[in-house]
């Protein structure tokens, strides 16, 4: 994984220095509430119906970040989870919106570069201004 974009730049974790921009912006919110069976958020605008995940680079295989390929004994292993975690990204996007939620996906690294400008997504989401996910 490249440190370019995922230096820690934002002190805490990408989660709460989303969380504090997007409050500071006088946007509420509530944490891990389930909107979906087996679909929990990291959070959501209720009043809005927007369902806001935060997905880390390695974890969810950030197209700039994540990592290429892996190496060693336990390299399929890895491939396996991530690609098990995109699924279940694609699962819960997929739910979110069939349960009437607007889905957005902020990366890791677009909070720590810059969790203003990620939070105006959320933002722009609020008033159908920001492409759901697919």
């Amino acid at each position: 994984m490249s440190a370019e974009g995922c230096g820690r730049t934002v002190a805490g974790s990408p989660e709460v220095a989303l969380r504090k921009a997007v409050h500071a912006l006088g946007l509420r919110f509530r944490l891990h509430r389930t909107v979906a069976p087996r679909c929990t958020p990291d959070f959501i605008l209720p009043r809005c119906h927007v369902a806001v995940f935060v997905d880390g680079c390695f974890w969810h295989g950030c197209p700039r970040h994540g990592a290429r390929e892996f190496r060693g004994p336990n390299a399929q292993l890895w491939e396996d989870k991530i690609a098990a975690n995109q699924a279940r990204n694609d699962r819960n996007t997929g739910a979110a919106q069939a349960a009437g939620w607007y889905v957005v996906h902020i990366w890791e690294c677009e909070v720590r570069q810059d969790p203003v400008t990620a939070a105006q997504r959320v933002r722009r989401a609020t008033s159908g201004q920001e492409p759901s996910a697919p």
